[in-house]
């Protein structure tokens, strides 16, 4: 079981990449070997280490291109809805059911509080959502869509304990009403609007 006839570098990347994020996913990081990953792929030990410099660097890496599959289907899904209107509709996604991939935040915060070789990468992988999210703040301050006076930091560290305590705090564990939820973000963004400048 080596590389596969007839299959690019690129996809058997990918084939790891979606083998990773599902066995982590049922199996926990600490139950995962290299090995299993590998077989649910289809290929070699060899090949995963190919492309792969070991689990930890696997587990980010899966963790990446998942968390970057969610937010580009949000963008395809409107491609010119506001900075606003795409924090709603991610936070909408909080209250829904994940498929088991959306678990995997949770196998890598653990393992990050254990294993040095994870906590890294992980840092880096947090540092870039926050990023990325304060940039999109500094864009609807920039469209007069949230105070000026906001840090862009403090909003994005609010949306990153908000998402990933999601993943937590499952509906099976405590559900709410999707209409309350949808109700209760748009009050929050009302909040975080320039004063005297309600938004709906």
């Amino acid at each position: 079981m080596g590389r596969i006839a007839g299959v690019t570098a690129a996809e058997t990347r990918e084939r790891l990449l979606l083998a990773a994020a599902e066995v982590f996913a049922e199996r926990g990081y600490d139950g995962t070997r290299v090995a299993d990953i590998a077989a649910a792929a289809g290929v070699s030990n060899g090949a995963l280490y190919a492309h792969f410099g070991s689990k930890a660097e696997l587990l980010v890496a899966a963790l990446r291109a998942h968390g970057r599959n969610q937010l580009a289907s949000l963008f395809v899904a409107d491609p010119d809805r506001s900075a606003t209107e795409l924090l709603l509709a991610i936070g909408r996604t909080l209250n829904q059911r994940r498929d088991p991939r959306g678990h995997l935040i949770v196998e890598a915060l653990v393992a990050a509080r254990r294993d040095e070789d994870v906590a890294g990468p992980m840092r880096d992988y947090v540092g870039e959502r926050a990023a990325w999210i304060a940039d999109l703040v500094r864009v609807a301050q920039g469209d007069d869509e949230l105070d000026p006076e906001l840090s862009p930091d403090a909003v994005a560290h609010f949306c990153l304990l908000l998402g990933m305590g999601s993943a937590l705090v499952t509906p099976d564990l405590h559900g709410v009403g999707d209409e309350e939820w949808a109700a209760l973000l748009a009050r929050v963004v009302t909040a975080l609007a320039p004063p005297g400048n309600a938004t709906d």
